[in-house]
């Protein structure tokens, strides 16, 4: 995964699940070989749900255990909520928490950003499908309550009903990390027709590659442009292999990805 990361011409890549691309003993010298830089690594928390806190944020910790291994200097902890089977059942229009519940994310959010802290890593957080912060609402109440920073999710916020152009004009002195991603309102409105989830909508390809679906990227990179902004650009294409597909397909969809950057932004 790594060989094929840079031979798609990425300069560096963010964690998937503890222990994926290595653990605290081969991280470091699998990157360093590919000449990949670690951008960051996700972090969902149960936020809302202060009884798997403790549990949670010793998951959290040993993530931060392979960036201290990488020597992810600047790398980012992805804070994210953890969601709820409710929220993932009906993807962009779940019910949204109640005040309490919005305090105890709030302090768990708090928790997990003074970890990161003390470990010599800033966190951002990643308003993100299926979780209990997704909507623009949501994402404006986070920040009210918060002092993270923003990871700015072009396709999970289109997803969620926001539009990523004017989210980065709103949130701009917050956002320090970005995800880019395309997505199709077309899979997800037969998704919503057919009363299935999150999960279904990720097997039928509702993220897809760049350019081809719903996002106006070309917007977004012009006003990221005049925006500043100087952190990383993370490219993901969420979606649930198919059981017979092998990895070739996903380097060619990534060759296609970097093409588009190419050609558009100029990338």
């Amino acid at each position: 995964m790594l060989a094929a990361t840079a031979e798609t011409g990425y300069e560096g890549t963010e964690l998937g699940p503890p222990g994926y691309l290595g653990d605290t003993a081969t991280l470091h010298g699998r990157l360093e070989r590919h000449g990949l830089a670690l951008a960051g690594g996700y972090i969902p928390i149960r936020f809302s749900k202060p009884s798997f806190w403790e549990d949670d944020l010793a998951g959290m910790s040993l993530t931060l255990d392979l960036f201290d291994a990488a020597d992810g200097d600047g790398a980012r902890p992805v804070l994210a909520d953890a969601g709820s089977p409710e929220r993932l059942a009906d993807p962009g229009r779940g019910t949204s928490l109640d005040e309490a519940g919005w305090e105890r994310l709030a302090e768990g959010v708090a928790r997990a950003a003074e970890l990161a802290r003390r470990r010599g890593y800033e966190p951002t957080f990643h308003h993100h499908t299926g979780t209990f912060v997704e909507t623009p609402a949501e994402i404006e109440r986070l920040l009210s309550l918060t002092d993270v920073g923003l990871l700015l999710d072009t396709g999970h916020l289109a997803l969620g009903g926001g539009d990523p152009v004017q989210g980065l004009r709103d949130w701009r002195d917050r956002i320090d990390h970005v995800h880019v991603k395309d997505y199709s309102r077309a899979v997800l409105e037969g998704v919503l027709a057919d009363r299935a989830d999150m999960a279904e909508a990720w097997r039928r390809d509702v993220f897809v590659e760049l350019g081809t679906g719903d996002v106006d990227l070309d917007a977004f990179f012009a006003a990221l442009a005049e925006s500043g902004y100087s952190g990383w650009l993370v490219v993901e294409q969420d979606r649930i292999p198919r059981p017979d597909e092998g990895v070739a397909e996903a380097v060619e969809a990534q060759r296609r990805n970097r093409r588009w950057l190419r050609e558009h932004p100029g990338l």
